[in-house]
């Protein structure tokens, strides 16, 4: 075997440093602040799980409440004048206050009636109108006025106009607005107006 040379001494010396410079850096111990944050992120990870779980748990009750309203709005949506077009709409609200005024004791004479356009009524209903014009005894205005309060459909009385009273027929001619709440497919889209 041949000695080893100044030059093979010196970067054999070279090479012994380096490796031990590398094996020191590879196998130095880890900061605190790593295995800290290690931590930080197990311990958020579980906060996250426990809401999750909680989240979960409230699933069933939730949809508990949503069957419970949504049976509470098909109770209260049993009132809608349903009908294909709003004009079948209003049609079935004159034929809802024809029938109330021919209940009244003596009858409602009911001489001229006369549609609105159908318009919003909120967000998720319209309302269609019919006006009636009838010259009676207020007290027979007021007893049709209660009867159409008790009607099972979504109606009521929006206006009201009295004219000058007939002294010697003890009537009075008055101008009567009924509304009624019909479904907001029944309400005309604007042209024009793009919805989403």
């Amino acid at each position: 075997m041949k000695p080893l040379t100044q030059r093979d001494r010196r970067a054999l010396i070279i090479l012994t440093v380096a490796a031990t410079v590398f094996a020191a850096v590879w196998f130095w111990p880890q900061p605190a602040a790593d295995s800290a944050a290690v931590k930080e992120g197990v311990a958020q990870a579980e906060r996250r799980l426990t809401r999750l779980r909680r989240l979960a748990a409230a699933v069933p009750a939730r949809e508990q409440i949503d069957q419970r309203v949504s049976a509470e709005l098909a109770r209260r949506e049993t009132g809608l004048i349903n009908a294909e077009t709003a004009p079948q709409a209003q049609a079935q609200l004159l034929q809802i206050v024809r029938r109330v005024a021919g209940a009244q004791s003596p009858p409602l004479d009911i001489k001229g009636s006369e549609f609105s356009p159908v318009q919003p009524f909120g967000d998720a209903y319209g309302e269609v109108t019919v006006s009636i014009a009838t010259d009676s005894g207020i007290e027979q205005i007021l007893n049709f006025i209660a009867d159409l309060s008790k009607q099972p459909e979504l109606i009521a009385t929006s206006n009201l106009q009295f004219r000058q009273a007939v002294p010697k027929k003890k009537t009075v001619p008055v101008r009567l607005t009924i509304s009624g709440i019909v479904p907001r497919k029944l309400v005309p889209q604007k042209k024009g107006v793009l919805t989403f």
